[in-house]
C-alpha cells in the first residue's frame, strides 16, 4: 500500500479523484440549491393556481358539503386546504394525517397572515410546522394565503399548504443520481487513471532499473525508445547519458592509471594531505619511507610523519605559498617541496615531494674525499720526483755517481709508485661501474690457495714472521673462481698482515661451510682501532697512517678486495683488536 500513495500512479490517482470529488461536490451542492429554489418556485405556483380554483369554488357554492366534495377532487395529493373568516375563526378545513389543529392554530396566529383579511393581494410564506405524518416532528410547509370575497373591506381567506413530502422525494432522488454520478466518475477516474499512469510510470519504472544498473557499472543497459512523445525524448537523452557516462568513466580511469603509474615509477616519494592534515594518497617510495620514519622514532610517536613535515605543511595550508627546503633528519638529508591544492577559490589540501638526498651527500663526500686523497697520495711522490730531478739537473749539487744512481733509484720507485696508484684506481672505477669481467674455472682449493700464500714464505722469513696454511678441504675440493681476482684479494690482505706484524704469525686458514668456503687471514700485529673498523674498506682508509708510505700502500687494495669478493657473490669482512692483532674473513660460494 505504501508503493502505492509514494507511486507517481498513486499521487496521480489521488490527485485526480480529488480533483472529480471537488468538482462533483461543488456541483452537487449547486445543482441541489437550484432545484430547491426551482421546486419551491413551482410549489408556490402550483399552490396560487389551486387556491385561485378553490377561491372560486367556495364563492360559487354555499354550502360546506358540496364545497367539500370539489376540494378533494381538485386539491392536490399532499396538499391541505383551509378556510377561515377571521384570524381566528376557521369555516371550513381539509387535510389528511395528524396535528391538524396545531398546524391551522399556527397558521392562524402567524402574524403575516393578519393582512389577509383586508388585502387583495395573496400572501405565500415558508414555516416550520408540526409534520402531518408523526406528531413528535417539525416539517417545512409552503403556506399561501389567498383573499375570498375581496370586493368586501373584511373578507375571508383560504389557505393552501402543502406538505414537504414531494419536495424531500424530488430532492432524494437528486441526490440520488449525484451520488451515482459521483461513483461512476470515481470508477471511470481510477481506470483512466491507472490506464494514463501505467503509460507514464512504465517507462519511468524501466528507467529507475536501468539508472540502479548504470551505478553499479552495467553501461551497456538501453532503455528502448518505441515512443515519440516527452517519454521518448527523455529514453533518449538516458541513453545518451549513459553513453557519456561511460566514455567519462573511461576517460578518468585512464587519467587515473596514467597518474598511478606515474606515482609508481617515481623514484621520489609523493604524499598528498588533505586540509586536517590526513593522509589521502601516497606512493610506493612514500610508503616505504614513511615505514622507515615510523621504525627509527619506535615507540615514541604514533603518527607516521616527522615533526619537521607537520610544521612545513601548516605554513604552507596557512600562507598559502610553496615552500622548498633541505632537511637533516636522524642522518640523513631529504629535500621538501610542499605545494597548496585548490578547490575553485579555497585550498584543499597540499602534495609533498620529498627526494632522499643522502646518498648524492655521500657521494659528494666520497667525491671531495677522493679527490682530496688523490691529491695527497700524489702530491709526495710528484713533489720528490720534481725534487730529485732538479737535483739531477744541478751538476754542482751531485759530487759522485753512488749519489747519482740513489737520486735515480729514488725517482724510478716514486714513478713506479705512482703508476701503481693509477692502476688502482682505474681498477676501482672499472668494478664499482660494473664493467668488471670474471673469467670462472672449476679449480681445486687447496692448491690454489698455498701457493698463493706460499709466495710470500720469503718475506715472512726476512721478518721473522711464522706464515701458516691450514684447510679443512680435501685435496680433491673443488671451487669456481677467477684465479687472478681471488689472487688479487688474498695477495693483498696478506701483504698488509706481514706489513703491519713485526714479530708473531699470519695465518691463512681455509674453512667449510654449508654453501661458502670460508678463508680468513688472521695476524698477530698491530691491529686497528675500533673507531676506525667501519672505514677500513673504504677508499684510501689507512690503519697505520705514520708508516702506510713507507711500507707501499696506496690505500685502494681492500676496497678493491672488497669488489672483487662482491662481484663473486660473497662477503668480505674484518675484526681485530688492538695491540693484538687483525682477523680479514671473506666467503665464497661452491657447489
Amino acid at each position: 500500500m505504501n508503493r502505492i500513495w509514494n507511486s507517481v500512479v498513486g499521487k496521480l490517482w489521488v490527485t485526480i479523484l480529488l480533483l472529480v470529488s471537488f468538482v462533483l461536490f461543488v456541483f452537487t451542492v449547486l445543482m441541489l440549491e437550484f432545484l430547491q429554489n426551482y421546486h419551491m418556485q413551482q410549489a408556490e405556483s402550483s399552490l396560487r393556481q389551486t387556491a385561485a380554483t378553490v377561491a372560486s369554488i367556495v364563492d360559487d357554492n354555499e354550502t360546506a358539503e358540496s364545497t367539500s366534495e370539489l376540494l378533494k377532487d381538485i386539491l392536490p395529493e399532499s396538499t391541505n386546504a383551509l378556510i377561515a373568516t377571521s384570524h381566528d375563526v376557521v369555516s371550513f378545513a381539509l387535510q389528511e394525517g395528524v396535528n391538524k389543529k396545531e398546524i391551522q392554530d399556527m397558521i392562524l396566529a402567524n402574524k403575516s397572515f393578519h393582512e389577509i383579511f383586508q388585502s387583495d393581494e395573496p400572501i405565500t410564506k415558508e414555516m416550520m410546522m408540526p409534520s402531518s405524518t408523526d406528531k413528535e416532528t417539525m416539517e417545512s410547509y409552503v403556506v399561501l394565503g389567498f383573499p375570498l370575497n375581496v370586493e368586501n373591506a373584511v373578507h375571508g381567506a383560504v389557505f393552501i399548504y402543502q406538505s414537504p413530502d414531494a419536495l424531500h422525494k424530488t430532492s432524494k432522488e437528486t441526490t440520488k443520481i449525484v451520488f451515482l454520478s459521483a461513483f461512476i466518475a470515481f470508477v471511470l477516474t481510477t481506470f483512466f487513471a491507472f490506464f494514463l499512469s501505467s503509460r507514464i510510470t512504465s517507462p519511468l519504472r524501466k528507467m529507475r532499473e536501468l539508472a540502479f544498473e548504470i551505478s553499479k557499472g552495467n553501461f551497456e543497459a538501453k532503455m528502448p525508445t518505441t515512443q515519440n512523445d516527452e517519454i521518448g525524448q527523455l529514453a533518449v537523452a538516458f541513453n545518451q547519458m549513459g553513453r557519456q557516462l561511460k566514455h567519462n568513466l573511461e576517460v578518468i580511469n585512464q587519467e587515473n592509471e596514467q597518474l598511478s603509474n606515474i606515482l609508481t615509477s617515481m623514484t621520489d616519494a609523493v604524499i598528498t594531505f588533505n586540509r586536517d592534515r590526513t593522509i589521502l594518497l601516497s606512493n610506493p617510495p612514500a610508503e616505504r619511507l614513511m615505514q622507515t620514519w615510523f621504525v627509527n622514532k619506535g615507540s615514541q610517536s604514533a603518527k607516521p610523519i616527522p615533526p619537521e613535515l607537520y610544521h612545513m605543511l601548516d605554513h604552507v595550508l596557512m600562507f598559502e605559498d610553496k615552500l622548498e627546503e633541505e632537511i637533516e633528519m636522524d642522518g640523513s638529508y631529504y629535500t621538501f617541496t610542499i605545494s597548496p591544492l585548490y578547490s575553485e577559490e579555497s585550498i584543499r589540501g597540499a602534495v609533498a615531494v620529498i627526494r632522499d638526498m643522502t646518498e648524492q651527500h655521500r657521494l659528494e663526500k666520497l667525491r671531495s674525499d677522493f679527490i682530496a686523497n688523490v691529491s695527497h697520495e700524489l702530491r709526495t711522490p710528484i713533489s720528490m720526483l720534481q725534487g730529485y730531478s732538479e737535483a739531477l739537473m744541478d751538476d754542482d749539487f751531485i759530487q759522485d755517481q753512488e749519489e747519482r744512481n740513489e737520486i735515480t733509484k729514488i725517482i724510478y720507485d716514486e714513478s713506479k709508485r705512482m703508476g701503481r696508484l693509477v692502476t688502482d684506481l682505474l681498477d676501482l672505477a672499472r668494478m664499482e661501474s660494473g664493467h668488471m669481467t670474471l673469467y670462472k674455472d672449476e679449480l681445486p682449493i687447496n692448491s690454489i690457495f698455498e701457493r698463493i700464500t706460499q709466495k710470500f714464505a720469503q718475506v715472512a722469513k726476512e721478518k721473522h714472521v711464522s706464515l701458516i696454511f691450514d684447510s679443512e678441504f680435501n685435496d680433491e675440493a673443488t671451487i669456481s673462481i677467477d684465479e687472478d681476482r681471488i689472487e688479487q684479494v688474498l695477495t693483498n690482505l696478506v701483504d698488509n698482515a706481514l706489513r703491519h706484524t713485526d714479530e708473531g704469525s699470519v695465518t691463512v686458514k681455509v674453512e667449510q661451510e654449508p654453501t661458502f668456503a670460508k678463508i680468513s687471514v688472521q695476524d698477530t700485529g698491530h691491529g686497528i682501532p675500533q673507531e676506525d673498523l667501519p672505514y677500513v674498506f673504504e677508499r684510501f682508509y689507512k690503519a697505520d697512517k705514520a708508516r702506510t708510505r713507507s711500507k707501499g700502500g696506496t690505500g685502494l687494495g681492500l676496497a678493491i678486495a672488497r669488489n672483487i669478493v662482491k662481484a663473486h657473490s660473497g662477503n668480505i669482512m674484518v675484526d681485530s683488536v688492538l695491540k693484538e692483532g687483525t682477523t680479514f674473513t671473506f666467503y665464497l660460494p661452491f657447489d
